[in-house]
This record gives C-alpha cells, sequence and structure tokens, in this order.
C-alpha cells in the first residue's frame, strides 16, 4: 500500500450516508403510508400469513419492553452515538461494513424521528406468528446480521496467517507470542 495516500475520514464516506438516507427515506415513507392508510389495528388483507397491520409500539424492536419509551429513546441516541463512535475507529472499512452500518444508522434515526416525532413507533410488516415490524427494524437486524456474517467469514484480519504460525521462520512478526528458535537456544 502506498504510504503517501491519505486515509479519508469514515465521517465523509458517502456509502453510509446514502445508505442511512435510503433507509430512513424509506422508512419514513412507508410509515407515513400505513398512518395515512390504516387505522390502528387494521388490517389489509384482514387474514393470512403476510399483512400489513397499523400497531404502536412503545417498546423495542419486535414490541420487547413496552411502556418504555422515554428511556428507550434515551438508549437509541447512546446507541448511535457508539455505532458512530465504533464506525469512526475502523481504518478503511470494506464496503459490507459501511452498508452495514448505514443500515444500523438509518434504521436506528428512522425508529428515533418516530418516537421523537409521535411518542412511540410505527409498525406494519406482519408476518405470521412473529411480532409486527418496520423497515427500521429490519434494517438494523439485516446490518447486525452483515456485521456477524462479516466478521465470522469474511475479516482476514481474524484469521492467523500460516506463516506467522512458522517457528522456524526468522521473518516472524516480532509481537507474535511463538517463541523463536535460534541454532544455539536450549529447550
Amino acid at each position: 500500500m502506498n504510504k503517501d495516500v491519505k486515509i479519508r475520514s469514515n465521517f465523509f464516506d458517502p456509502i453510509p450516508w446514502a445508505v442511512l438516507i435510503f433507509t430512513v427515506l424509506t422508512d419514513q415513507a412507508t410509515k407515513w403510508l400505513v398512518i395515512d392508510n390504516l387505522a390502528v389495528g387494521e388490517s389489509v388483507p384482514a387474514t393470512g400469513f403476510f399483512r400489513f397491520t397499523h400497531a404502536w409500539n412503545t417498546g423495542t424492536a419486535f414490541s420487547l419492553f413496552q411502556g418504555y419509551g422515554d428511556i428507550l429513546t434515551w438508549v437509541s441516541l447512546a446507541a448511535v452515538a457508539v455505532l458512530t463512535w465504533i464506525y469512526s475507529s475502523i481504518k478503511n472499512p470494506p464496503w459490507v461494513l459501511r452498508v452495514a452500518f448505514g443500515l444500523q444508522f438509518g434504521g436506528a434515526i428512522g425508529n428515533i424521528t418516530d418516537r421523537l416525532r409521535l411518542g412511540h413507533v410505527t409498525d406494519f410488516i406482519d408476518v405470521g406468528p412473529w411480532p409486527i415490524f418496520n423497515i427500521a427494524d429490519s434494517s438494523i437486524v439485516i446490518g447486525i446480521g452483515m456485521l456477524i456474517f462479516y466478521f465470522w467469514f469474511l475479516n482476514d484480519d481474524s484469521r492467523e496467517d500460516p506463516q506467522d504460525l512458522d517457528s522456524d521462520n526468522p521473518e516472524a512478526p516480532e509481537n507474535s507470542s511463538i517463541t523463536q528458535k535460534t541454532p544455539n537456544s536450549v529447550e
């Protein structure tokens, strides 16, 4: 890598911003359509496995912790601050992390917007026995799934380099916990 290349600040990275804006706009537009066209508790279609059902959620994603809206607003704001700190600490994040963080930021901001504007979150996606949710909830869950997938399957930093494990290799890193064997060493 060229040492003269300046690493751009993650704050000005357009990918998470574009994903965040798309997520918030999609989330708020779909919630507006639901609020404008369905009464609270109304479903379209009236029965079936997949429906649109207008619901108010004063809890967290998937209707957990109902009635703690004020506390959850502060927790959500703190989560956005923590996500911002984590994302800004990653040097040159790959595209999958940039999209994942954009989805999480967008989802969190979409639901915070509802809490501040309405005092509750509007949920409407009703799938079988699953709790009713919205686009913001989906974005947060998909973003977390992408992070897990990245760190389990794609992150090369978490895999050990076989060359670094070769104790006979004089080129092993200095900070390695591997003891180097030298011709004069006694075991």
